[in-house]
């Protein structure tokens, strides 16, 4: 008898996650960074309030995880999206389409 959860040690058991008091509010993030360096991703979550920007949290992960971050964000986000309607995402950085005056 075979367990069919013998060849992804991910679903071989139950995780329970537990958040700390402290971290109930979270942190709000309007910017985004990424690097990396061949062992990890370095994800830097960003509050902008101009003239300054602050790192609210840094987060590193291996290009495995990045990756399947990425897939669980666009499966969440298609969610999303059949329920309340597609996000409509504008460019932050100017260019020559976007930025034309008339």
């Amino acid at each position: 008898m075979s367990n069919e959860n013998e060849n992804n040690p991910e679903d071989a058991q139950e995780l329970q996650i537990q958040v700390p008091q402290d971290e109930h509010r979270g942190s709000y993030a309007n910017q985004f960074m990424v690097a990396h360096t061949p062992e990890e991703f370095i994800l830097d979550f960003i509050l902008a309030t101009p003239p300054v920007g602050i790192v609210n949290s840094r987060v590193l992960v291996s290009p495995a995880h990045a990756k399947r971050i990425v897939s669980t964000l666009q499966e969440n986000i298609l969610r999303y999206e059949s329920i309340f309607g597609e996000i409509e995402v504008k460019s932050a950085i100017p260019t020559p389409e976007n930025n034309q005056t008339h």
